[in-house]
């Protein structure tokens, strides 16, 4: 049986070839792609996506901290993670960056040059309360019949460990679709605790990617600054899902190549 061990050894040296990423992925279930996006783009990115909460939370709660008994309450009191779906609805430069080669590259590098949209979210940890989120996989929520999902996480600003970087168990997502708690859809905290994982930290333009099968979470922003990040997550047209669930306004969009079963 495949085994996953948690340990918060220090992150690995990222690959660079193209072969060396595959591997990597493919062994690892995780790959982080240095500097696809220069700082000065990031900058002006990050701007709109606070721009874009400051919009939202003037109309609506967009705290999307995570509920379930991983946290008491005292220990969720004053945290926050604004959040919002279907980024590239409110933002025309996000419906760009979708289909800009510097993003897709990579991801065709690892499932093939046909990409499909699924869904995106914006996630933006604010200084000192940035909610963690405590270890879990994607699959319960979208699942499919041939596992092809992965998260692409591109950080518009660095995110070092004390920001609260992602944090995963490298290895994971060979162990399959694993049950979670009664009272949601994330992994046994006292299994997959948050600090036992290895961290991710990165710098702004920096691209995380991950298959959903692979544990992960992240812990509490304690910094003076937010982190910004906006997560897409993509698959191959011909991985269909097994549930009709997590629908999204944009999903279903080729980003690249065909759908061959259109």
């Amino acid at each position: 049986m495949a085994t996953a061990t948690t340990s918060a050894a220090a992150p690995m040296t990222a690959p660079v070839t193209r072969e060396e990423q595959r591997r990597f992925y493919e062994e690892n279930g995780f790959l982080l792609v240095k500097r696809i996006l220069p700082r000065d783009e990031c900058a002006a990115r990050r701007q709109e996506l606070h721009d874009l909460a400051a919009r939202l939370r003037a109309k609506k709660d967009i705290n999307a901290t995570w509920r379930g008994s991983h946290l008491s309450e005292e220990e969720r009191a004053g945290l926050q993670v604004w959040h919002c779906h279907d980024v590239q609805f409110y933002l025309a430069s996000f419906s760009r960056l979708l289909v800009d080669p510097r993003l897709l590259d990579p991801v065709a590098n690892l499932i093939g040059e046909n990409i499909q949209l699924h869904h995106t979210k914006m996630f933006i940890k604010p200084p000192e309360k940035g909610s963690p989120f405590p270890m879990h996989q994607d699959y319960p929520y979208f699942p499919h019949e041939r596992n092809s999902m992965m998260a692409a996480i591109l950080h518009f600003d660095d995110a070092p460990l004390e920001k609260g970087c992602v944090r995963v168990v490298p290895g994971s997502h060979k162990l399959g679709p694993l049950p979670t708690e009664p009272d949601g859809l994330y992994l046994s905290p006292q299994r997959f605790p948050i600090a036992g994982a290895t961290p991710c930290p990165a710098e702004a333009g920096d691209l995380l990617l991950f298959t959903y099968l692979t544990i992960h979470g992240s812990g509490v922003n304690t910094s003076q600054e937010a982190r910004t990040t906006c997560l897409l997550q993509l698959r191959d047209p011909t991985d269909k899902p097994t549930k009709d669930t997590h629908r999204s306004r944009g999903q279903g969009m080729m980003l690249r190549g065909i759908d061959p079963d259109a």
